[in-house]
C-alpha cells in the first residue's frame, strides 16, 4: 500500500503542496510559488534526494536528503532536512517507511550515517526516530549563526 519513489521535476505539482504544508507546520508563511522553485532549483541541480511516498496511489509524505561530509570520519553523511506526513496520513506508518527507505539508500551508497534535527516539541519525530536506530546526540552543542544581513 505504501510506495516510495525519488521526485523528479514531474513530480512537482503532488509535492509544492506538501512541502508548503511542511513549511507552514514550522510556522513559516505559505508561499507555494517560492516552495515549487526552491524545489526544482534542488532537484535540477541535483543538491538534494527526495523521495515521496504515496499511499493506496495518493502522494501523501516526502523526506529530503542533503549530502554532507564529516571531516573526522573522512566519510560523506546525509543530513535528513525535512520529513513530512500529510495528517490525514499520519497513522499508517508513512514516516516509518520514509525514514527506512532513506536508511536503506545510505547502506547501499556507503554513506556513514544520516543526521537529523527536530524540534523538542515534535512528538510524534521524538517518538519515531529512536524506534528507528537514531540515537539523540547528548555530547555535543548545536549552534547556529544566523546572517544579519539576510
Amino acid at each position: 500500500m505504501i510506495a516510495i519513489s525519488t521526485a523528479s521535476l514531474t513530480d512537482l505539482d503532488q509535492l509544492v503542496p506538501l512541502f508548503d504544508a511542511y513549511r507552514v507546520f514550522y510556522r513559516k508563511p505559505s508561499n507555494p510559488i517560492g516552495a515549487e522553485q526552491f524545489l526544482k532549483d534542488r532537484i535540477l541541480g541535483e543538491e538534494s534526494l527526495i523521495f515521496l511516498a504515496s499511499y493506496t496511489g495518493k502522494v501523501c509524505g516526502f523526506t529530503q536528503l542533503y549530502p554532507l561530509f564529516s571531516s573526522t570520519n573522512m566519510a560523506p553523511l546525509l543530513l535528513l532536512n525535512d520529513l513530512y506526513v500529510a495528517p490525514e496520513y499520519r497513522d499508517k506508518s508513512i514516516g516509518k517507511a520514509l525514514l527506512k527507505h532513506a536508511q536503506n539508500y545510505a547502506q547501499q551508497k556507503g554513506v556513514k550515517g544520516i543526521s537529523l534535527e527536530t524540534e523538542k516539541t515534535n512528538a510524534i519525530g521524538n517518538g519515531l526516530y529512536p524506534k528507528l536506530g537514531f540515537e539523540k546526540d547528548t555530547e555535543h552543542h548545536f549552534y547556529f549563526w544566523e546572517n544579519p544581513t539576510f
